[in-house]
């Protein structure tokens, strides 16, 4: 029996900025189709959204007729690569396909799986352990909707950064801890448990003058920004390698 032929992957990409992807080409969607595919994918995960609730949501501006109006004619107007639909919809709700994969909602399934092996105080793998926890959702749009959804993923994914480098340093992983630490430095440059999440792992590794440096570099960095000092948690990992309170100006 000859195998099944490969199934063609229809993707949607939120993370860094908006995509669809069919075999892993783009797929044109219309600026209101990108807006309804995000508002579904985001708000609503994989449930259903009532229609009526979704047009008003979509487009508050319009009456809620002209809204369900623009509901259809979006719906109508997506793209169906050789016959997949992005959105399934009845007369009372549309969801987002099944067989449709959201970056998203991947990024979220990986964080919960960091923060569940920090809770089991299980081993994380050393290999990739952030990814797909490297972009914000959807960076580029200033949708008012967007906004909480936008930052909720963000303290998500920090946590989950941050978890994951402690697992990691503490099981010797030195190279994918730092890795992992300083991305979440490079996603929120002035979150100091992420610039501690470093300097452990450089103080683990013996390397006390990278520790001094990273320290010293969020020590600038929030004074010109805020005009505040480090907190004693960060100063106290320090403190040590100069037989002094770290608090200069």
């Amino acid at each position: 029996m000859s195998p099944r032929p490969e199934v063609p992957t229809l993707r949607v990409r939120l993370l860094g900025g908006f995509e669809v992807t069919f075999a892993n080409e783009p797929v044109a969607v219309s600026r209101p189709g990108r807006r309804l595919v995000a508002l579904i994918a985001v708000a609503h995960r994989g449930r259903p959204a009532g229609r009526d609730a979704l047009a008003a949501r979509a487009w508050p501006e319009l009456s809620a007729d002209r809204a369900a109006a623009c509901l259809r004619s979006t719906l109508w107007r997506l793209p169906r690569p050789r016959g997949r639909r992005l959105l399934v919809a009845d007369a009372a709700s549309v969801r987002i396909a099944d067989d449709v994969e959201v970056d998203l909602w991947e990024a979220e399934v990986r964080a919960r799986g960091l923060a569940d092996d920090a809770a089991a105080h299980r081993e994380p793998d050393p290999r990739g352990a952030a990814t797909g926890l490297e972009e914000d959702l959807l960076p580029d749009w200033d949708d008012e909707w967007l906004l909480v959804e936008r930052e909720s993923h963000r303290q998500r994914r920090l946590h989950a950064l941050e978890q994951a480098s402690c697992r990691l340093r503490q099981r010797g992983h030195f190279d994918a801890a730092l890795s992992v630490a300083l991305e979440a430095v490079r996603a929120e440059p002035l979150r100091e448990s992420a610039h501690r999440r470093v300097v452990e792992v450089h103080l683990d590794e013996g390397n006390q003058a990278e520790a001094l440096r990273q320290y010293d570099s969020y020590r600038r960095l929030i004074g010109t920004e805020l005009g505040i000092a480090p907190s004693p948690a960060i100063r106290g990992l320090v403190a040590p390698l100069l037989g002094r309170p770290v608090d200069l100006r």
